[in-house]
């Protein structure tokens, strides 16, 4: 019996995601640091991502698809160091999978159309605004003024 399993949970059944490719298709078509975040669940040090701090209006869409995924109207300044979120633009702009890496149990949020790792989801967001914090890396993103 597996770690899931003692815990009374079940496995997740495979998403077949609408855009699909080898990861060395991936590989070739993201950057070395958004490779690594994308495809292989990596982070960014807090405070360093380029989208951390930006205030400006648009749209943050996946960079591995450019799947649309966060308006900066639902972005804040929630200190953890990452670009945080309230809500995605539409609930199958994302995919919540359960992690279980690194000795935690956390919501893992992947991109809806390419699976791609974006960050993680926790329940310690603005009250007044659902109370839900999706805290994403910034190398996962591309960011669309306007």
């Amino acid at each position: 019996m597996g770690f899931i399993e003692k815990l009374g949970m079940k496995k997740k059944e495979p998403i077949n995601f609408e855009i699909q490719k080898s990861e060395s298709e991936w590989e070739t078509l993201l950057d070395p640091q958004s490779f690594h975040v994308l495809r292989e669940k990596g982070t960014e040090r807090p405070f360093t991502g380029q989208y951390y701090l930006n205030k400006d209006t648009g749209i943050y869409e996946c960079k591995a698809c450019g799947n649309e995924i966060f308006h900066s109207s639902k972005k804040y300044d929630s200190g953890c160091g990452w670009p945080s979120f309230t809500d995605p633009i539409k609930s199958e702009a994302i995919v919540v999978n359960m992690d279980y890496s690194h000795f935690m149990i956390r919501e893992e949020i992947v991109c809806g159309k390419c699976g791609g790792h974006l960050g993680h989801r926790f329940p310690d967001g603005p009250k007044d605004q659902g109370g839900i914090r999706y805290c994403i890396n910034s190398l996962s993103m591309d960011f669309k003024k306007g």
